[in-house]
């Protein structure tokens, strides 16, 4: 789909600045609107190097903020919203669920209501491109894998608030017609990572030369997702995915975390000069999370299947 401007909400944030950075660079004749409240998980260093590009421009705002929102689409015009902004730290959604509801759920609606009432008159070349989680899914045992019609059953108060967005969503296409497509990813790594994620935590943690903690038995298995592959994949699916379908993104990079531990503490020993098996001394293992899922796993042969080759 060709379109003039687009908002990119969160996109300050690890996923977002790596989606923002493609679009602002690959498409010089579509103005990005970068929308962040520049929480915790915020940081404009992320984009310095395109915050002089005369397609680019960052707006401060909150997404729960009615009547900012919706001035804000009355004024902007925009043909396509990329939503990316989301609490998206299970320990924290542990300890403080209603944020978790008001930025995933209330932030969501806000953005949904205004996309429907200011487009409501034309849809066409309209686009409401929404950006959830494989933890929606809950946890699969040792074989199979998430497919985009498995059953929806999230294990933990971010799990369930991204769900519940995303039938939000959903719901907005079947009750107003509001074009939406929803992508699902799993676990993201690579630059600008924000540090409590395991990867960064456990690095840094070994430049310091501090315990690094891991959950249980560290059996629990997770499938990794390069960023940039991501933010290929949303590009793709943002031009050439189906209004109305939702769409798995993986890495087919499945890992325990204890290995991934491992990995990380053999090569950290070599880029320190380390002795071989310094850091894997510095292992710890913590009392388990509350409702942790054993394994992720995706199925992305839908995406694969229609879009190989694309920006794949």
């Amino acid at each position: 789909m060709k379109t003039n401007k687009i908002l990119i909400t969160g996109g300050a944030g690890f996923i977002g600045s790596h989606v923002v950075r493609l679009f602002v660079n690959s498409y010089p004749d579509c103005q990005i609107v970068n929308l962040d409240k520049l929480t915790y998980a915020g940081n404009l260093e992320n984009l310095r190097d395109v915050e002089e590009r005369t397609n680019y421009r960052f707006v401060k705002g909150d997404i729960t903020d009615r009547d900012f929102i919706f001035d804000l689409f009355k004024t902007e015009k925009f043909d396509a919203v990329i939503h990316l902004a989301a609490e998206s730290h299970v320990d924290r959604s542990l300890e403080d669920p209603l944020e978790f509801v008001n930025t995933n759920i209330i932030g969501t609606l806000t953005l949904l209501q205004a996309a429907q009432q200011i487009w409501s008159t034309d849809f066409s070349s309209k686009l409401f491109y929404h950006i959830s989680t494989d933890e929606v899914y809950g946890s699969l045992e040792a074989h199979g894998y998430f497919t985009e019609e498995s059953q929806i059953d999230p294990q933990s108060p971010y799990a369930s608030s991204k769900a519940a967005s995303d039938h939000f969503v959903m719901s907005y296409h079947n009750s107003f017609r509001l074009p939406v497509i929803v992508s699902r990813c799993s676990n993201n790594y690579g630059p600008n990572h924000f540090p409590e994620k395991l990867i960064p935590l456990m690095i840094n943690n070994i430049i310091q030369n501090k315990p690094l903690p891991v959950y249980g038995q560290g059996l629990n298995v997770r499938d990794w997702l390069y960023v940039k592959d991501h933010a290929s994949a949303i590009d793709t699916i943002f031009h050439k995915g189906k209004v109305g379908q939702v769409y798995n993104i993986g890495g087919n990079n499945e890992l325990k975390n204890i290995d991934l531990v491992r990995q990380l503490c053999d090569l950290m020993d070599k880029k320190l000069h380390k002795p071989e098996g310094t850091s894997q001394k510095l292992i710890t293992y913590v009392k388990d999370r509350a409702g942790h899922d054993l394994r992720y796993a995706i199925d992305s042969s839908k995406l694969q299947k229609n879009y190989h080759g694309s920006h794949l």
